[in-house]
């Protein structure tokens, strides 16, 4: 049996005609960037997530980016990150001139540490730290409450990165509405994704909101009157339509894939392997499924494939090793949770389109596995 890590063919193809049809209206209106489908997408997602401001970007990265870019932050500022994610949410910081400066993670829910923003805060770095980037890894959100004890102690900003946990709560409010601003990504594999690159900021402050639009558009407020150096960051009208109707579908995929990951933590409990762990703070969306073995993750995931299970692991190498941000000078040892979860991680397929006939075999595999 061949299992895929994602399967957008079975997403799409209930809504296909919604689809068409949305995408049909944008070429007929011939208006391709920025159009009123940008603006209706961005009321919608804001009502949606219960914020003031939405602003539709050109991708996950850019939305990093120019969030930090609103929120003041400048060249050579240092902005922490956690050591254990996906390379984008640092190189969004390192290709506006600011300095990424990497954080451990907690070893249950492998999103960044507070402890270990307190200890970079605290500690003697050089750098003027301006803000910290918590991402909600795998599709539930960090521990905010804590992480704000810290920063506002240190009086420092905070961009979520909430690409991969759009529509997941954090004691009620929606990820990524609860710092100064969110970032979200919907590239074509997330859990709300378009039919190519696209990203969006969320906001409750409406200067940040303004200065978004303008920052977002080659700093334009009106047609050729540039007002800052901006960027070339617009959201496209079609990804917009696209994602306005899938948004309306978001919940119901969301709920699918926690009763997949019910279905998986029952039948592999008590396995010599750990279930994710999901803390009272927060739900989880699921983005990816993920487990961790008593040894290497290789094994696991090599042995995963030949029974036709696409499993991977998100991520391999740590941001501190690798060789992009060697000039920062972190080695082996600095970061020894966000190390430990590289080496042991690994996923299931949990699309909300897997049969139960797959769940069923995805589970023996495991099994089958672990008996080995």
């Amino acid at each position: 049996m061949k299992i895929n890590a994602l399967n957008l063919k079975k997403q799409i193809a209930p809504i296909r005609r919604e689809l068409d049809s949305a995408i049909k209206r944008v070429i007929d209106n011939v208006s391709f960037v920025l159009g009123p489908g940008v603006s209706k997408f961005e009321e919608t997602a804001a009502k949606y997530c219960n914020v003031k401001y939405s602003i539709g970007t050109s991708n996950g990265t850019d939305s990093i980016s120019l969030a930090l870019l609103a929120l003041g932050i400048k060249s050579g500022e240092g902005v922490i990150c956690p050591a254990f994610t996906y390379y984008a949410t640092a190189g969004a910081v390192a290709n506006i001139g600011a300095v990424p400066v990497f954080a451990d993670i907690d070893g249950d829910t492998y999103n960044i540490s507070p402890e270990s923003i307190e200890k970079v805060l605290s500690g003697r770095n050089r750098l003027k730290i301006k803000a910290v980037i918590p991402v909600h890894l795998y599709g539930q959100c960090a521990d905010m409450d804590a992480i704000f004890q810290v920063t506002r102690k240190h009086k420092i900003i905070v961009v979520e990165d909430a690409a991969q946990a759009f529509g997941a709560e954090y004691k009620g409010r929606k990820a990524g509405t609860l710092g100064d601003c969110g970032a979200l990504s919907f590239y074509p594999g997330k859990n709300l994704g378009a039919f190519g690159d696209a990203g969006m900021i969320l906001t409750n402050n409406k200067a940040v909101a303004e200065r978004l639009r303008i920052l977002r558009n080659q700093g334009n407020k009106n047609k050729y009157q540039h007002l800052v150096l901006g960027r070339n960051n617009r959201l496209d009208t079609i990804q917009a339509a696209v994602l306005d109707v899938k948004l309306k579908y978001l919940d119901e995929w969301n709920r699918k894939r926690q009763e997949i990951a019910r279905y998986y933590n029952r039948n592999l409990s008590g396995l010599n392997i750990k279930t994710p762990f999901v803390p009272d703070y927060t739900t989880h969306i699921y983005h990816q499924y993920v487990l961790r073995s008593p040894v290497s993750n290789k094994d696991f995931i090599g042995r995963l494939q030949a029974k036709g299970i696409d499993s991977r692991v998100f991520y391999p190498l740590p941001l501190h090793l690798q060789k992009c941000f060697k000039y920062l000078g972190y080695k082996s040892g600095d970061f020894p949770e966000a190390e430990e979860a590289a080496q042991k991680v690994f996923t299931l397929p949990i699309y909300p389109e897997l049969s139960k006939k797959e769940k069923d075999y995805i589970i023996a595999s495991v099994k089958d596995l672990i008996r080995v």
